[in-house]
């Protein structure tokens, strides 16, 4: 029976997705779990996955267009199977219309060279174009002035980078980054106000910490750890480890939360009206920093995963932000939230909650410093780290119990691994 395929949800505001490319077309296998297409939100540009195998009989929407979520996009099911067509007439899969043509290297510049063309012009500041497509033009110094947009409106995406760079086109930003300096003198050549139109990225994530902050009650709750048994530890664990598989204290920090919250299932929850809902599962979130903003990886069922577990998912879902091709299930299902700025020297710092979660952890640097201990001073490691909740569904003894039990997990390191 043929199964449709719909615009995934990625993320909790998501409520559109630009359907970039089609990997399958009409009439060719599919097996589960393959990638049938490239779509582009807000933050990244993700691979959907076909949800059942079979023949791909039907493209419902056309490349470059802007899809609702939950909308149909695609048809998978038996070779030979009729399907409703978008006239609501059955159709066979050998009726299928042409499949849809990714744009070629040739057809892109002649485009470029067409005086009648959609994109902006170059007399316009603005550039309509993807976040993700600005990352790279930055990344390869591509003019977007010279790019002709193939996406909605003229609006420039990756593919479109990518087919100027195949092209020759050339990769200089501006001709005076080209100039040599000979002698001194300031950076500053303009001293007018620059505007710098923000990204869809930056306006999701200013609509959500909006909205959070003036619906949700925060309180917060400042704990100073221990660190100095975890760090040896660390470096413990390290020796026996590859370059590529080193834990790192942030790995220690995701586990021994998950393992409070199992303690803790208020804070692993969120507000449904009147009831609180405590997940099932531990999942923590992961705050990771991307061209223009932030965004959130998930470790799923933290609790029951090793170091070395955690550690390996955080790195390849981090990457695969950074690089704007994350998967739906990196970024779908937490339960908490963590954000660490650890490797920024940071001292202390809270974080607004990311809805519908109940609470967030900020998370600082482990420093040396001095401290006092049984009327000595010596040097030790010390880490701070704030909780953020929601005073609808907890209060302050609870969450300094809940830190409390962070402490006795990354104080006494070893008990993560048994």
């Amino acid at each position: 029976m043929a199964e449709t395929i719909s615009m995934p949800k990625l993320g909790f505001d998501m409520a559109e997705g630009l359907l970039v490319r089609w990997v399958k077309q009409v009439g060719e296998t599919i097996n589960k779990g393959d990638v049938l297409a490239e779509i582009e939100t807000d933050k990244a540009t993700v691979e959907v996955e076909s949800s059942a195998s079979g023949v791909v009989l039907q493209l419902i929407v056309d490349q470059g267009t802007m899809v609702p979520v939950n909308a149909p996009i695609a048809i998978v099911g038996q070779a030979g199977e009729a399907v409703q067509n978008a006239e609501g007439r059955m159709q066979n899969v050998d009726e299928k219309p042409a499949p849809q043509t990714q744009p070629t290297v040739d057809a892109v510049s002649q485009l470029s060279s067409t005086p009648q063309t959609s994109v902006s012009n170059l007399q316009s500041p603005v550039v309509k174009a993807s976040p993700l497509a600005k990352k790279v033009a930055r990344d390869q110094k591509v003019d977007l002035s010279h790019i002709q947009g193939t996406g909605p409106g003229g609006r420039i995406i990756r593919r479109d980078i990518e087919a100027a760079l195949s092209s020759g086109q050339s990769s200089v930003s501006s001709k005076q980054s080209a100039q040599p300096i000979t002698n001194y003198q300031s950076p500053i050549t303009n001293y007018n106000d620059t505007i710098v139109p923000t990204t869809k990225l930056r306006q999701a994530i200013g609509r959500r910490l909006v909205e959070s902050k003036t619906t949700i009650p925060h309180f917060y709750v400042t704990h100073e750890f221990k660190m100095d048994a975890l760090m040896d530890m660390r470096k413990q664990v390290n020796a026996y480890l590859p370059d590529n598989e080193k834990v790192s204290v942030n790995d220690f920090i995701l586990k021994g939360v998950a393992l409070s919250l199992s303690q803790f299932p208020n804070l692993n929850a969120t507000l449904k009206g009147n009831e609180i809902v405590q997940f099932g599962h531990v999942n923590v979130g992961v705050a990771v920093t991307v061209p223009g903003g932030l965004m959130t990886v998930v470790v799923k069922d933290t609790d029951h995963k090793t170091l070395r577990q955690i550690s390996s998912e955080v790195k390849t879902m981090a990457a695969r932000a950074r690089e704007g091709k994350v998967k739906p299930d990196d970024v779908d299902g937490s339960t908490f939230s963590t954000s660490n700025l650890g490797m920024y020297d940071v001292e202390e710092f809270i974080a607004i909650i990311n809805p519908p979660e109940a609470g967030i952890l900020a998370i600082s640097s482990a420093r040396e410093i001095p401290v006092v201990e049984n009327g000595e001073l010596k040097v030790g490691w010390r880490m701070k780290a704030t909780i953020s909740v929601d005073h609808r569904v907890s209060d302050g003894a609870e969450a300094a119990q809940f830190m409390q039990a962070l402490a006795r997990f990354l104080e006494n390191p070893v008990r993560m691994l048994v």
